[in-house]
């Protein structure tokens, strides 16, 4: 017996989600809930969801130098004999 949800079924929803939590909270509810999908989604298809930009991760990645396995001075010291 239970139909399909339509818009005024959806409007009804939006507006007493509205309603209860304020317009401050609502965009917060909005995407932790998106969030929460995007997770379940990933976890019951077996898809490990990386960042949704890598462009912007290739772009801030800093190269470091490999350590070094013997002691590196800042400045050297001449030695003395």
């Amino acid at each position: 017996m239970m139909g399909n949800i339509g818009p005024m079924e959806v409007l009804v929803v939006l507006v007493i989600a509205l309603v209860v939590f304020g317009p401050k909270r609502l965009p917060d509810l909005g995407h932790s809930l998106g969030k929460g999908i995007r997770e379940f989604k990933g976890s019951v298809t077996g898809e490990n969801d990386g960042p949704s930009e890598p462009a912007q991760v290739e772009s801030t990645r800093v190269e470091t130098a490999p350590p070094t396995t013997h002691r590196v001075e800042d400045s050297p010291t001449p030695v003395r004999h």
